[in-house]
Formats: structure tokens, C-alpha cells, sequence
């Protein structure tokens, strides 16, 4: 085996050897450094993870409606020019279809990017079973677009996804306040109609008051109840891409008269702590290399004070500088590559701890975590790196050794 290594791997493993204890501690440190790195980037893309599942589990990623309707003021001017009054009230906004919105539908699906458009009628009724009634938000949609946009066949909790005439689907809490369950009949009450539907479905949309509120019906039957013939008051837009939505949506503020929203907008202080969360697990990966490289370059220091006689026999039998550099770069590198297989595995048994015993309320697992192959890659390419370069300040001071000075030592 050794007739394989070069020179400069064969003094390399060999002062490794003689320096065990040193050597098992940096490997150890190195291990710890890459697992804690590991561990905390796999949980906090876990974290974010599950909080943007569940965050935009019952919305879309872009909501399109018509523009908010603004006063203009008039401003009658004195006999000195300055005007006569300049205050006026905010007009109440009222219920409004957008225009042409089937060739808008269109245009957004063959948008790049795009996964799925919705069409909906939203707004404000009464629903009623005997006795009970509840203040809700009527979402008039088209079924099948509807459970692309949102997923809304994975949150079923009772009954069967299905909308047709005289149907409607609620939220589970609502179904208690209520008293109903699956076929059972509502009253959804507006301010000039109202309608009897049969219940289909009941649905847990992940936030508690979406549940209390939400009823789901066919986008005519939603069209009749607001009086708004053919019309439809949001499109709501699925991406592949969640992150891209905020640019999307400055696009398409741009090219129409329309108001765009994108779910950045609606969470910002959701993502105002996503990127809190990103920052500092950046920071806390950068300290952690730090400590790996400096508690390399330590030992490192340390083993070329213990073997300058040794560095100055090798230079007097022949070898040269850059060959006696490469010893403790090759050092380097074989510790930060063992000490990143170690915390890949010390990293994988925290992952595997903390998905079995830490768990919810409801005794499940509070969200997956996992740790991608890249990830792992990532974080051992990283230490590998460091522990070479680590290397290079006491490489180059065993380099600079006079091999008479270090045989004298």
C-alpha cells in the first residue's frame, strides 16, 4: 500500500500517526464543526419548509383583482389661488369583476412559470342552519382549478371533493359551529339573496379561522349570489416557483390595469423572518468554519515546532521546500476530509433523533427534516477546503525551516 502513496503522503500519515491524540482531537472538532453546520441548515430548511406549506397551503401565490376604486378630489381655488379645501373621504369599495378576465385566465396559463390559475367570486354572507349563524367568506370557484391552485383535495377531511349545482363545501370548525356534517343542508344568505346548498365536503385548510369561514361553492352559484352575471373578482395564480412570484407580480402590474398581489406581499412579516432565519444560519455556518480552521491550523502549528528536527533531516536528505509544504497541505486535507465523512454521520443521527423524539401535540413529528444530498456535498466540500487551506500558513513556515537550524533544535 505504501509503495503506492508518494513521498509527501507517506511522511504526512506518518506524522498523523505519531500525533494520535492530536489528531483524534482536530478529526473530532472537524466532525462536530461539519454536523452542527449539517444539522442546523437540514432544520432550518426543514423549518421553512413546513411553515411555507402550511403558510401557502390555502392561498395562492398571486392574487389578481380589479384595482381599488380611488376619489379624485376637486379642489375649488380662493380669490389668492390657495385651494378652498383639500380633504376627501375614502369611497367604500364594492364588489368588482375583472374585465375580460377568460382571455386574461388564458393568457396566464401560457405565462412561463405558471402551474395553475383559478378563477373565483369572493365575498361576504351569512350561512345559517336553523338557529346558527355565522359571518363567512363565500369563494365561488371552479372545482377542478381550484384543487390545483391550492391542493384542496389533500386537506379533505370528510366527504368527497366534489361541486356541483346546489353544493358547497366548508371548513371543518364552521361544520361544528354549525351543527352539520357531510349532507347535510345551509342557508348562504347576501344582502339581496340567498341559497340552499348541500354540503359535499369538509375541509381543514390549516389555519384555524379559514375553517371557521370558508365555504366553497360553484362559481355560478357564487356569480347569482353577488349578482355578478359571468364575472369573476380575483384570478388566483399557482407558481412553480414561490420565490419568483413578487418579480411576476411587478410584471404584471406593469402590462395591466389590474392589482397584483403576490404572497410575499400578504406575509411580509413571514418573509421578513424567513430571511432573518437565512442570515443567521449563514452567519452561523461561516462562524463554525472559522473555529474548524483555526483549530486545524492550531494543531497543524504545533506538530511543525514538534518536527523541525524531523522537517530538517528530510531537507537534507533531498527534500524540497514545495515537497515539504505538500506534507502538511496533504495533512490538511486528510483531516478535513475524515472529520467531514465523521459529521455527515454525526449529522445524520441528530436528524434521525430529532424526528424521533421530538414530536407535536398530536404525537406525529413536528415537520420533516431531512438532509439533501447536495446539502451534504455543500457542507463536506466546504470543510475540506478549510482544512486544506488551514494548512497553508504552517506548510509554508515548515517550508521556510534551514534544515542546519532544525537538525541543531
Amino acid at each position: 500500500m505504501r509503495l503506492g502513496l508518494g513521498f509527501e503522503w507517506r511522511v504526512a500519515l506518518r506524522f498523523l500517526r505519531e500525533g494520535r491524540f492530536q489528531t483524534l482531537l482536530i478529526v473530532f472538532g472537524v466532525a462536530a464543526g461539519v454536523a452542527v453546520v449539517a444539522y442546523i441548515s437540514a432544520l432550518v430548511s426543514g423549518l421553512q419548509r413546513n411553515t411555507l406549506d402550511k403558510t401557502l397551503g390555502a392561498q395562492a401565490h398571486l392574487a389578481i383583482s380589479p384595482a381599488d376604486e380611488r376619489v379624485t378630489p376637486v379642489l375649488p381655488r380662493a380669490a389668492d389661488g390657495t385651494p378652498a379645501f383639500g380633504d376627501t373621504q375614502a369611497r367604500a369599495q364594492r364588489l368588482r369583476t375583472i374585465a375580460n378576465w377568460p382571455a386574461l385566465l388564458d393568457t396566464l396559463e401560457a405565462q412561463p412559470g405558471v402551474a395553475a390559475v383559478s378563477p373565483m367570486v369572493s365575498g361576504a354572507a351569512l350561512a345559517s342552519r336553523g338557529e346558527a349563524t355565522r359571518s363567512v367568506n363565500v369563494a365561488g370557484v371552479e372545482i377542478a382549478r381550484y384543487d390545483r391552485v391550492v391542493g384542496l383535495a389533500a386537506k379533505t377531511v370528510a366527504g368527497a371533493l366534489r361541486l356541483g349545482p346546489g353544493e358547497a363545501i366548508v371548513g371543518r370548525t364552521l361544520a361544528d359551529d354549525l351543527g352539520v356534517r357531510v349532507g347535510d343542508r345551509i342557508t348562504l344568505a347576501t344582502g339581496t339573496r340567498a341559497e340552499t346548498l348541500r354540503l359535499t365536503a369538509l375541509v381543514d385548510l390549516g389555519v384555524t379561522e379559514l375553517n371557521r369561514r370558508t365555504v366553497i361553492v360553484p362559481l355560478r352559484s357564487a356569480q347569482s349570489l353577488f349578482d355578478l352575471t359571468g364575472g369573476a373578482t380575483r384570478l388566483e395564480v399557482t407558481l412553480a416557483d414561490v420565490w419568483s412570484a413578487q418579480a411576476l407580480a411587478d410584471e404584471l402590474g406593469r402590462r395591466w390595469p389590474l392589482k397584483v398581489e403576490s404572497w410575499q406581499q400578504t406575509n411580509a412579516q413571514l418573509v421578513s423572518a424567513l430571511n432573518a432565519q437565512s442570515v443567521s444560519t449563514a452567519l452561523i455556518r461561516g462562524v463554525v468554519m472559522v473555529v474548524v480552521v483555526l483549530g486545524i491550523a492550531s494543531v497543524l502549528v504545533v506538530s511543525v515546532v514538534q518536527k523541525q528536527r524531523e522537517i530538517g533531516i528530510l531537507r537534507a536528505m533531498g527534500a524540497t521546500r514545495a515537497q515539504v509544504m505538500r506534507v502538511f497541505l496533504v495533512q490538511g486535507a486528510v483531516v478535513g476530509a475524515v472529520g467531514s465523512v465523521a459529521g455527515m454521520a454525526l449529522a445524520l443521527a441528530m436528524i434521525w433523533a430529532f424526528t424521533r423524539f421530538v414530536r407535536g401535540s398530536d404525537g406525529l413529528p413536528l415537520f420533516a427534516i431531512t438532509l439533501p444530498p447536495a446539502l451534504a456535498v455543500q457542507v463536506a466540500a466546504i470543510a475540506f477546503v478549510a482544512g486544506v487551506l488551514a494548512a497553508v500558513a504552517p506548510a509554508r513556515r515548515a517550508a521556510r525551516l534551514d534544515p542546519a537550524q532544525a537538525i541543531r533544535l
